[in-house]
């Protein structure tokens, strides 16, 4: 995916031109995967710019870093303000995804990382619109498991982590599909490489649990607060990989897929083959609320202007 980058960034404190933002080869993170990121998405709804659930990003980012104990220099306060700097800076003025990180610096061959290890912290944008096709995609089940918690804590959203993600990606890619997903070391369903998923059976709202290793995702938390607010059928419990083939809707969420509907999965269409009723619903009812057109959850953005 090619995207063009925002003239300034924020790095350690200061906005700066892309260019003078450098970084040795000698930076430990590079060697070891030792960064921590966030994706957090801005929506222009042609009178200001509103950042989605700030506050929520910016508490799993630093706590993200607690689980390697890799220190984040910045409060979130100082977090949440150069987020909005950043777009005023660029003077964004259309729908945008925002890429904050950290990471360890020159800290040698050391793989004693402590909360005294040198980190950096940089934070840049760029415009963006749907990762997939809003009408519907093709997905697989991945031939690699998810990592569990008793190797790598699924929580923590850490570079070296998505390497599990991006072979799970290149797996689905090379046999002709849009995404992959993932199954537990249990055989139930995880999640996808960059999302989680959702499905419908029957009226009813089914999610796997975080002990799938799934990630908490802050789309997931969001879709689970508009099913039960509008008072839908929801559970979280395990999930079989049958019951996906089984389901009359699938779909996807995260920060960057948004809601994504499955319509295929392998040979086997899923419900009618189309975006189904209750996706729609979903889909249409985040759109409105990332637009500030829901007053009900204005709360959850964020004002750049």
């Amino acid at each position: 995916m090619k995207f063009s980058l925002s003239k300034y960034i924020w790095f350690d404190g200061k906005l700066i031109p892309l260019d003078k933002a450098k970084i040795p080869v000698t930076t430990h993170a590079i060697h070891y995967g030792t960064s921590i990121f966030e994706g957090i998405r801005a929506y222009w709804n042609s009178k200001n710019l509103y950042v989605f659930r700030l506050n929520d990003h910016v508490k799993r980012f630093r706590n993200s870093g607690k689980f390697y104990n890799i220190t984040l220099n910045f409060s979130d306060r100082q977090i949440e303000k150069a987020v909005i700097d950043l777009c005023k800076k660029n003077k964004i003025k259309k729908s945008c995804y925002i890429r904050p990180f950290y990471f360890v610096g020159q800290y040698g061959i050391n793989l004693h990382v402590t909360k005294k290890a040198p980190t950096h912290t940089a934070i840049f944008s760029f415009p963006f619109g749907d990762l997939f096709n809003k009408n519907g995609i093709s997905a697989t089940i991945s031939k690699w498991r998810k990592f569990s918690d008793l190797s790598t804590p699924t929580q923590a959203k850490m570079g070296g982590n998505y390497l599990n993600s991006i072979l799970a990606t290149q797996d689905a890619k090379q046999r002709g599909f849009d995404e992959a997903i993932l199954l537990d070391q249990s055989g139930n369903v995880s999640e996808a490489p960059g999302e989680n998923l959702f499905l419908v059976k029957n009226n009813m709202l089914v999610t796997p649990p975080l002990s799938s290793s799934a990630l908490d995702g802050i789309t997931r938390k969001s879709i689970i607060t508009l099913a039960k607010d509008m008072k839908l059928k929801i559970k979280v419990r395990k999930v079989s990989k049958k019951e996906l083939r089984l389901a009359d809707e699938i779909f996807l969420s995260g920060t960057a897929a948004e809601i994504t509907p499955i319509i295929r999965i392998d040979k086997k269409k899923i419900g009618s083959g189309k975006v189904g009723n209750m996706t729609k619903l979903f889909m249409d009812t985040y759109s409105n609320i990332v637009m500030n057109k829901n007053e009900n959850y204005s709360n959850w953005l964020t004002a750049v202007y």
